[in-house]
């Protein structure tokens, strides 16, 4: 067993205090009150683009142009952009010697402990795992996670707290008995442990306190499935920490956000305290509570990064990181509904049937065996209007096929018993024949076409003939116009959607590769089935003036080569 004085004494060879000594920083010149020469570090030496170098330790801490702390050594050359005296420099090299020397600490006076070494900004010291650290050693037989959204984060939180733990007082230093990379364990039967966040990050811990790091950028699923396995330690009295820049609003970090941020009970009382209605309480720290930083700085960061990261690493808006189809500010206005009724199970109806309205029904069948599920779009036009939703991920495609069936039955005899209705109603249907598709077909031509009471829209034929297949495909080049469609089509206010499931998957449908698709740990199945209604639309608007019309502002000038076809129905 080692106790902290025997690190502390290693680290420092000596010490002097100082008294009307500065040094230049990011907010201006601030008082130095201890110069302590250390023990003989490996030394590394970083250079910038313009220059400028350092000769350093390895874990001496820099700055991003985000202001996030880097080690030294972890800088990455030609992709690294650091801050300097003279504003944000990427960094060239960073080169670890085979000499070692002694070094110096400066300790600054003032909130943020920074300064400039050679031009570029440091920082003397980190804090970020003080409450931990006391926790630790003033609440014995305590057990302390660390999880952060990778294992690289883990280490650096860590050597944070290593760090903290090494700087301590003599008089209020604990002693340990285990001091690596992933756990520390001291002499009062406390422990502090480090791991990245996987479902099965705490299970089989006792945890008094939980630090759950970058929780945003955690794949859905697994931040699900971990906070499940924390919460019956939680509802026992255990703690926990969460911290994060927001990445979407409704992944696990954003539900508990703004249940945090909710702080009045169902009678509307306010809670004591501030808590939110979930026992947690937020706090937010924005771009303009850094020293230094004022409207100038933010509209260059503006400039440089774009509006709506900014918006989300500077102002803590719940904008999506990643590369959405349509725009993030837009999918922060869209809110979903409830239903206003049911049908046939678990169908969503949310509007009214109407007499002069023509109806889409889109199905994007899957296996049925628990994973992807199916889904089926109704929408009406001219309005553009979202009206009935289903999904599930364990109905076979057979039953799938005959749900939408029946769907199609209820909107055919609910409009013909009304009585304004003067003919048939006008409903048009078509499936996704990709994959599970092919099985979709096999399912209608075994009931019968005629059995369904609508049109069966299909894929334009090719000119040169080849294999004709019924329904419509959402592969390559058709996938892409009709996203294209459905982002002009949301972000004009055009099209109305009223689903809450499809609202979330809208937020998760991002860029891959040349097309768009669910982000990992999400599904897009009502996306797609949209997908299939808006080319539904591109079809039907061909051949009625008034949806042409009515679309007109969308359409027109997108792919001239298209020539929607005449309705077919096979027998």
């Amino acid at each position: 067993m080692y106790s902290l004085s025997e690190t502390v004494e290693r680290k420092f060879e000596s010490s002097i205090d100082v008294d009307g000594w500065e040094i230049l920083s990011d907010d201006g010149w601030q008082p130095i009150t201890h110069i302590h020469k250390t023990i003989k570090y490996v030394k590394w030496i970083l250079t910038t683009e313009t220059g400028k170098y350092l000769e350093c330790a390895d874990t001496h801490i820099l700055f991003d142009e985000n202001y996030n702390e880097i080690f030294a050594k972890d800088c990455l050359p030609h992709e690294t952009r650091i801050i300097t005296d003279s504003g944000f420099e990427l960094v060239t090299s960073v080169i670890e010697t085979d000499e070692s020397e002694n070094m110096y600490d400066v300790t600054v006076d003032s909130d943020t402990h920074r300064f400039f070494s050679n031009g570029i900004l440091s920082h003397n010291t980190t804090c970020a795992g003080g409450y931990l650290l006391w926790y630790a050693m003033f609440h014995p037989d305590s057990t302390i996670l660390v999880a952060a959204n990778n294992f690289k984060a883990a280490t650096e939180i860590m050597d944070r707290i290593k760090f903290a733990y090494e700087e301590l007082p003599p008089q209020i230093k604990a002693g340990i008995s285990v001091y690596n990379v992933q756990t520390i364990k001291f002499d009062n039967g406390s422990r502090i442990i480090s791991r990245a966040t996987t479902a099965d990050a705490a299970r089989g811990l006792s945890i008094s306190l939980l630090l759950a790091d970058e929780f945003a950028f955690v794949r859905p699923t697994i931040a699900d499935s971990f906070f499940t396995a924390i919460s019956p330690t939680l509802a026992t009295g255990g703690k926990c920490i969460i911290i994060s820049t927001p990445n979407s609003d409704e992944d696990k970090f954003a539900e508990i956000w703004f249940g945090a941020i909710k702080t009045t009970d169902e009678y509307g009382n306010e809670i004591p305290g501030g808590v939110g209605c979930n026992g947690f309480k937020g706090f937010t720290c924005k771009w303009d509570d850094v020293p230094g930083r004022d409207d100038e700085w933010a509209e260059k960061e503006k400039n440089k990064i774009g509006h709506d990261k900014f918006e989300r690493e500077y102002n803590c808006k719940f904008l999506s990181a990643d590369d959405t189809l349509i725009n993030p500010a837009k999918l922060l206005q869209l809110q979903g509904i409830e239903p206003i009724h049911k049908t046939h199970g678990q169908v969503r109806w949310y509007q009214p049937l109407c007499h002069t309205k023509t109806y889409l029904v889109s199905l994007d069948p899957s296996a049925g065996v628990g994973k992807d599920s199916a889904a089926i779009e109704v929408y009406s036009l001219p309005d553009l209007c979202q009206v009935a939703e289903w999904t599930h991920n364990k109905t076979d495609i057979p039953n799938q096929v005959k749900l939408m069936q029946n769907i199609i039955k209820y909107i055919y005899n609910e409009i013909k018993r009304m009585p304004d209705n003067r003919g048939d109603p006008e409903i048009f249907y078509t499936i996704e024949n990709n994959t599970w598709g092919e099985a979709a077909l096999v399912t209608i031509q075994e009931i019968g076409e005629d059995r369904f009471n609508g049109i069966f829209l299909h894929e334009p034929k090719k000119s040169g003939g080849g294999r004709f297949r019924k329904g419509l495909n959402t592969n390559g080049r058709s996938k892409n116009l009709a996203c294209s469609k459905l982002k002009s089509l949301i972000e004009g206010n055009r099209l109305i959607v009223h689903s809450k499931q499809l609202v979330r998957q809208l937020k998760f449908f991002v860029g891959k590769g040349e097309s768009f698709a669910a982000k990992i740990g999400e599904h897009d199945d009502c996306v797609m089935a949209t997908i299939l209604c808006i080319r539904m639309m591109q079809i039907v608007s061909g051949w009625d003036e008034k949806f042409e019309d009515a679309m007109k502002n969308t359409f027109d000038g997108d792919d001239d080569d298209f020539e929607p076809p005449m309705p077919m129905i096979f027998g």
